[in-house]
């Protein structure tokens, strides 16, 4: 049998509510059967108690039939194993899990099996087993061979002895689990928790030895750039929906605007709500969601919301830096601005690659304490030049100039991922594309820089190291050892707060006329979606988002570079062997 769980024009087919899973059950008469016991389970928080049947749209029944469906009753395995749903708040979320776990322990023949739904928080784990057990209590049929301990938050089946537990990840519990169907709620708050994807693999361990069990998760968007254990498997099951990734025994169902729209921020336009709320019309109310907008974006919203964490929870919006409050201006270019070759490198490669494309290069640098980064940027100037359009006093004409390439890389000290615990799931995933170096010493990294730069400066390309003047005493006579100093020009003080506005300014427009690329990467689409600019009265000035946890380092590193490089600097050059040879760093003393 051959299927694909792909959905290519998925994008069409959201605008136009249709269906998001692109093919028919695998087996027909278990996504029936299972249907008929979900269909009659009923909604006890509703109004007049409807069941499923009555008060569900059909892409419930899709999801539900899809999942039911892909099990082959004639071998005792699942066909499909993996499903992840991203759908808005109030589409009936956690009592749609509820739902099917519930069928699944109905439907399960393994005696003395697990069942597990896994939320993030006790609260979670509660929104998720009281309607499964209010579904228990409202049909005295299922009373016969259900039963249902609150203060364990289980439902037992009588006859199988299988058991249905809801626990949360705060109560340490999911270790040893050995489930044969596991329903992980509210992804996005696991990618915030570190150690989550090692808690996550723990819990769904069971599957290796019950070919008939599954793993869904449901979730929706996060309040912040994706992190962690959910950027991981949403980029994962994008991948597979768009065709990228083969893989049949996933299942993607993603409710979130096409790019096109995201572009064009048709998701302000309340009459697109509905893209992203299947369910609009029944648990989801377009005057309720119109009415929250425009309180979130008048700033009066008496639950605290912001218009960010609107987009996110009720639009499903993606949230990082086209989205932010505040961008800067060269935000919604960043992503565009990587370089088709440079981007496709490993990202030390990318480093030598801009030293041998260039002919000059300044270095930026910017960090704090032990709890913060430390930022590294290069910003190198390619020696050929390109023609470009300018405007000067309202006449066009053409001007030649020359294309800048940027390279970022951050330090931290280990302590870090025990400060900021908050962000230690994101800066493991940039350790692990090597973006990030994670340092025990508090000098390992102070070398790796000095290293980098005399790189630089040995093949005669160094034009300056321009750095934040705050806090660089250690880094001051590390950089004399390769006879980078104020003395000689090669080290400056980069103007910082308003004192930067030319490099915001400069960066932006250099952005959207091309001539400014870089290396891609996530250290930087994560630390310029943090950016925040702050107007004065006269200037900006570029800050963080939120304080301590949003790191903006290395894109500060990066401002400082453009400041030297726009001074249009002339790289040092070695002048005879002598100068080499006197330098003990540049031989290897």
């Amino acid at each position: 049998m051959k299927w694909s769980t792909a959905c290519l024009d998925w994008e069409d087919r959201i605008v136009n509510r249709r269906s998001l899973i692109a093919f028919d059950p695998l087996f027909p008469d278990e996504a029936e059967a299972a249907l008929e016991v979900f269909k009659s389970l009923r909604i006890v928080d509703v109004a007049g108690q409807p069941t499923f049947g009555e008060a569900c749209g059909e892409y419930v029944f899709d999801f539900v039939r899809a999942i039911f469906g892909a099990y082959d009753a004639e071998t005792g395995q699942r066909l499909i194993e993996e499903f992840f749903l991203l759908i808005s708040k109030k589409n009936i979320k956690s009592t749609l899990a509820a739902g099917i776990m519930l069928t699944a322990l109905i439907r399960n023949w393994r005696h003395s099996a697990e069942l597990l739904i896994l939320a993030p928080t006790q609260e979670i784990a509660g929104n998720s087993f009281n309607p499964a057990a209010d579904m228990v209590d409202a049909d005295p049929e299922l009373k016969e061979f259900l039963d249902v301990n609150r203060n364990l938050k289980k439902i037992t089946h009588l006859r199988t002895k299988a058991v249905l537990k809801v626990i949360s990840a705060d109560s340490k519990t999911s270790s040893g689990k050995k489930a044969a169907f596991v329903l992980i709620e509210e992804l996005w708050l696991f990618g915030k928790q570190a150690g989550a994807g090692s808690m996550l693999q723990e819990a769904t361990g069971g599957l290796i030895s019950r070919p008939e069990g599954f793993v869904i998760y449901i979730t929706t968007q996060a309040d912040e750039p994706p992190a962690g254990v959910f950027r991981e498997k949403l980029d994962y099951f994008r991948k597979v929906r768009d065709g990228k990734i083969d893989d049949p025994r996933s299942l993607p169902v993603l409710y979130e605007f096409p790019d096109q729209l995201v572009e064009d921020r048709a998701y302000l336009d309340p009459k697109n709500f509905y893209i992203t709320n299947p369910n609009m019309g029944r648990s989801v109310r377009q005057d309720w969601l119109e009415r929250k907008f425009d309180k979130v974006q008048a700033g009066d919203d008496e639950e605290g919301d912001t218009i960010q964490s609107f987009l996110a929870k009720h639009l499903n919006v993606e949230i990082g830096m086209r989205h932010r409050a505040n961008r800067w201006e060269g935000a919604p270019l960043w992503i565009g601005g990587a370089d088709n070759i440079l981007s496709k490198l490993p990202h030390i490669e990318a480093f030598h690659k801009i030293l041998r494309r260039c002919e000059c290069l300044t270095v930026g640098i910017d960090g704090g304490g032990l709890d913060d980064l430390f930022g590294f940027s290069i910003v190198g100037r390619e020696p050929g030049e390109i023609e470009v359009d300018i405007e000067v006093d309202g006449v066009k004409r053409k001007a030649f100039m020359k294309r800048w390439l940027g390279w970022s890389h951050a330090y931290c000290d280990e302590d870090v991922l025990r400060i900021r615990k908050k962000i230690a799931p994101k800066l493991l995933d940039l350790k692990g594309s090597g973006h990030l170096t994670i340092v025990s010493d508090g000098l390992s990294d102070m070398g790796e820089i000095v290293e980098r730069i005399n790189q630089i400066k040995m093949a005669n390309k160094l034009g300056g190291v321009a750095v934040d003047p705050a806090g660089i005493g250690d880094l001051i006579d590390a950089l004399a050892e390769i006879d980078v100093t104020i003395d000689n020009g090669l080290l400056i003080g980069a103007p910082q707060g308003i004192g930067m506005m030319n490099a915001l300014k400069t960066t932006g427009r250099r952005l959207k006329s091309g001539l400014f690329r870089h290396a891609g990467g996530p250290l930087m689409e994560w630390c310029i979606s943090n950016l925040k600019i702050e107007p004065t009265a006269t200037a900006i000035r570029a800050t963080k988002q939120t304080a301590g946890d949003a790191k903006i380092d290395p894109a500060m590193a990066m401002f400082n570079a453009v400041t030297l490089m726009s001074r249009n600097p002339e790289p040092f050059r070695l002048e005879s062997l002598n100068d080499f040879l006197s330098n003990p760093v540049m031989v290897g003393a």
